[in-house]
């Protein structure tokens, strides 16, 4: 059964908590037991109704302040297909994990209170999206029954979202806009004709019928190699594989691939899984594969196809968020991750940050603080075997490291 990936976002109190503990509620997803722990908990918090947010809000600090802080993933199932929802945090302060929670998600979910309209988050969390790439998008207008169930509001607020999807450096494949009431359950997974005057499908009709393609099949092929295998065995003695997990595209048996960044070629021998013998491998597959030709390859280099070769980069541009409290400056160095690589990188220069309430650039910054996103060209140590994001996203990006105290300060993608 196929897995489909959804991140919500949205501003403050817009409901993503009680959006995600409905479809849960309303799927049968949520255990009797759980479900009689929600009704005490509403109860102490002095509700006459059970409060769905408290599935999704797991953390004290979260429970305690009524907002979402870190990112919580969520599954449920139907007959048609298993869900992982990403439910991330609306606060401005934690952009940075809105970022890290929506990577690998197919479709994103926005949220807008009826009532409030477009914010500034509303902004943020639709320009990340399109940063991302991410194929599919829902914008759910919540808390109908707050303005009357009333069809003007929200065709007033699907007008302004156009203006957005108008300016997006990204178009995605599929927008639709909804009106639900989360808190009554009205066009989550079922209506109950409040809002007769819309005729579309409800939210989970909408993501049972979402078709998507596996993409990182159809990239260009890409396998960082993880280990050497060498057994040290009798009947295994001249053994020699490469172990690793397919980034994107498929490698088969026969294929020619070259290594990198040693530039020597050979041909796909064997692919093995555990005691299986594979005719292909795709993304997202651990294999060990075997060469006909004994080349110099270790942990860090990459087998391609000889027609598929990435860039070697030793400068490199990108799009990034920052994620640090003390701000970026340009002269900086830290260790830039990429893959299973690790390189020092000095940040050259902040070419532009953007303000993404009207996408516009500001060329004169010198510095870029907590949750601002822009761009910057860093030089490397050594080359990075890399693609541009917008052509393989799985090769595309990488995370810079304080390497004094080893924490991640920014999220890139490469351009």
């Amino acid at each position: 059964m196929e897995v489909l990936r959804i991140a919500t976002s949205g501003s403050v109190d817009d409901g993503k908590s009680t959006l995600i503990g409905r479809l849960l509620y309303d799927t049968n997803s949520i255990p009797q037991d759980k479900m009689e722990a929600l009704h005490a908990a509403s109860k102490r918090k002095g509700l006459d109704f059970t409060d769905l947010s408290l599935l999704t809000d797991g953390l004290v600090a979260e429970r305690e302040q009524g907002i979402t802080i870190d990112v919580a993933h969520i599954y449920f199932s139907t007959p048609t297909r298993k869900y992982i929802i990403a439910d991330t945090p609306g606060h401005v302060e934690y952009t940075r994990n809105m970022v890290t929670g929506a990577s690998n998600a197919q479709v994103s979910l926005i949220l807008i209170d009826a009532r409030k309209g477009i914010v500034e988050q509303t902004y943020r969390h639709f320009f990340i999206a399109s940063l991302l790439r991410i194929p599919y998008l829902v914008v759910c207008v919540n808390k109908m029954d707050l303005v009357e169930y009333s069809e003007a509001r929200f065709n007033q607020i699907v007008e302004e979202f156009q203006q957005l999807l108008q300016n997006a450096s990204f178009k995605a494949q599929d927008v639709a806009f909804i009106p639900v009431s989360s808190l009554y359950g009205e066009n989550v997974a079922t209506t109950n004709g409040a809002i007769n005057w819309y005729q579309g499908p409800t939210l989970l009709d909408y993501l049972e019928q979402v078709q998507f393609d596996h993409a990182d099949s159809i990239h260009p092929a890409r396998f960082p190699i993880q280990s050497v295998i060498r057994p040290r065995t009798t009947e295994y003695h001249d053994f020699r594989g490469f172990a690793g997990k397919v980034a994107s595209g498929h490698f088969s048996v026969g294929d020619e691939v070259i290594s990198l960044p040693s530039g020597q070629k050979s041909k796909i021998k064997t692919i093995e899984q555990f005691e299986k013998q594979l005719d292909t491998a795709q993304a997202r597959e651990s294999v060990v594969i075997t060469l006909e030709d004994e080349i110099d390859s270790s942990r860090g280099n990459m087998l391609v196809k000889t027609d598929q070769q990435p860039q070697q980069l030793k400068e490199i541009a990108a799009q990034i968020c920052w994620m640090d409290a003390q701000p970026l400056t340009p002269g900086k160095t830290y260790l830039l991750q990429h893959g299973i690589n690790r390189v020092k990188a000095k940040v050259q220069q902040i070419n532009y940050v953007i303000d993404v309430t009207n996408y516009q650039q500001t060329t004169d910054k010198t510095s870029m603080g907590l949750n601002d996103i822009g761009k910057i060209t860093v030089k490397t140590a050594s080359p990075v075997l890399a693609d541009p994001y917008s052509v393989n996203p799985a090769n595309g990006a990488f995370i810079l490291i304080d390497e004094f105290n080893n924490t991640t300060v920014a999220v890139g993608f490469i351009e």
